[in-house]
């Protein structure tokens, strides 16, 4: 059970955790950097929890113009939402590294069969969740773009991570291009505005390590 450390099985104990697998329910599959897990218009009924590497949301439209929704770290869960509501995917899933992904079916955890099982409140409990933190995740990707400058975008970014780490250092799940698919910037136009405040003193960067520094101090 240990080896399953995520949120979707948060308080649920190793015999019960036995049990859910004796329902067949569940699978892993390995994945290389850069290929989809997802794909938009899939109508899924597993989620996904990355047990190594991160997986990144992607929105693409029919020019080939991506943005980055969100990242998903190894013991994060996706397509929950998707797989509990039956709809088509808007999104895609895509292993932003070499990655290793337990795959739940929902269909059949959460069968009526399953009512009186002792997991199953703790799994539909975690599921709500790991749903409302997606929607405090998808909010800060809000605040992020709002900005309309790329200074703007940057500071409310590199912020909001300094306050996840509770650290003026911190590193980011980014490279430049990922980064600039996140906040919606050409990666030129972010890396100049990168480079104009490391040189007034703002910040020091190397590759996707950041520290932030407060002017006048």
């Amino acid at each position: 059970m240990k080896e399953y450390c995520s949120a979707a099985f948060r308080n649920v104990d190793d015999k019960e955790f036995e049990a859910m697998l004796a329902c067949r329910c569940m699978r892993e599959r390995r994945y290389g950097r850069g290929d989809t897990i997802f794909r938009s218009g899939d109508r899924v009924h597993e989620i996904g929890v990355v047990r190594s590497g991160s997986v990144h949301i992607e929105n693409s439209d029919l020019w080939g113009n991506r943005s980055i929704l969100g990242n998903i770290e190894a013991g994060q869960v996706f397509a929950e939402t998707y797989a509990l509501c039956g709809e088509p995917m808007m999104v895609d899933a895509v292993a932003a590294e070499e990655s290793v992904v337990l795959f739940i079916d929902l269909h059949v955890l959460l069968n009526a069969a399953n009512y009186g099982k002792t997991w199953y409140p703790k799994l539909l409990q975690n599921l709500l969740a790991i749903s409302t933190q997606k929607n405090l995740v998808l909010s800060q990707r809000i605040f992020c773009t709002t900005a309309k400058t790329v200074r703007g975008r940057l500071l409310t970014y590199l912020s909001a991570q300094a306050l996840k780490n509770g650290s003026n250092e911190f590193a980011v799940p980014f490279d430049r291009q990922q980064m600039a698919d996140y906040l919606n910037l050409d990666r030129s136009a972010l890396s100049k505005e990168l480079c104009r405040m490391r040189d007034e003193g703002m910040l020091v960067f190397h590759k996707n390590s950041f520290r932030l520094i407060r002017l006048g101090t």
